[in-house]
């Protein structure tokens, strides 16, 4: 079966990798999921090129217990507490954020051999009221932006190793501009990443923004300018073709959102756009396009 697994990329960033896993009892499909976290086991002959695993040697997933208020409680062996500290976050954000692809499951607290923790055991970062995805991921600093009146959200850029092309979520600072955090979102990630985080800028440099972005029952719509289209001197008997890689970091980016269940991307005076298959989209795009999700 496929499962996305959180790991380390060539970078040090935490992204995830789709790999193929043993089908396990219905009931340790979370368990084995973190197993393939730990060094030197299971996963090592499946480690994509440049990726390394993030828990420490010899780390045993003791028990995970789902609560029915999302709380998932993760105890592990003692092993656990073998690390640097400046890869604690990481083993933070990778356990979470592989732990909550599954549906139901909002948050993590930790356990080492059966005892409640309050602070993570090397840096101390605090963890008693439970870790989630709102905690952040990949933190990339900005000294534009005035922290006093931004938002902190998550961004998805692409980034390739080899012939391996995957999503690295980043969590920064935005300007939120007339509060429309959707449309700063998107002018951030038309802006791109910064130079040093090696990650890819997908978006032609004149692409804009034409409209406030609007949401209604849960789809979201945005308009672009005709910069955005994957040749931006379209011609009249053209296809109007947006990039796969464009859709893909715009719907990855805006469905974090709980109240986003899809986008639908319209470009000024384009009628029908098409992937670089050439197909068109027909309705708004779920992230379940790029992403499968399981409920435990």
């Amino acid at each position: 079966m496929e499962r996305q697994l959180y790991l380390l990329d060539a970078n040090g960033m935490v992204a995830s990798q789709t790999l193929q896993l043993p089908l396990p009892e219905s009931n340790e499909v979370a368990s084995q999921a973190l197993e393939y976290l730990v060094k030197g086991g299971p996963v090592t002959q499946k480690l994509p090129n440049g990726f390394q695993a993030v828990l420490p040697t010899g780390t045993e997933i003791l028990e995970l217990n789902l609560k029915d208020n999302g709380e998932m409680i993760v105890n592990v062996s003692k092993e656990f507490k073998n690390y640097q500290a400046e890869n604690e976050l990481k083993i933070l954000q990778a356990m979470t954020y592989t732990l909550t692809q599954f549906d139901g499951v909002d948050d993590i607290k930790l356990q080492i051999d059966g005892q409640p923790q309050q602070t993570m055991p090397v840096n101390g970062t605090p963890i008693g009221e439970g870790y989630s995805r709102a905690n952040g991921i990949n933190f990339v600093k900005s000294d534009s932006v005035d922290l006093m009146k931004s938002k902190p959200v998550t961004l998805y850029y692409p980034s390739v190793q080899g012939d391996n092309h995957y999503f690295v979520p980043v969590t920064q600072y935005v300007d939120v501009e007339n509060r429309d955090i959707y449309g700063s979102m998107i002018n951030t990630l038309l802006e791109g990443p910064g130079f040093d985080t090696n990650l890819q800028h997908v978006f032609n440099s004149q692409a804009e923004l034409t409209n406030n972005p609007s949401l209604r029952n849960g789809v979201l719509e945005v308009m672009f300018s005709q910069d955005v289209l994957q040749n931006s001197q379209k011609q009249d008997d053209d296809k109007a073709v947006i990039a796969d890689e464009v859709m893909e970091t715009l719907v990855r980016t805006l469905t974090q959102d709980e109240s986003v269940e899809a986008v639908e991307v319209k470009v000024e005076d384009v009628e029908t756009l098409f992937n670089e298959n050439g197909e068109p989209y027909t309705e708004p795009v779920t992230k379940q396009k790029f992403i499968s999700t399981q409920k435990l």
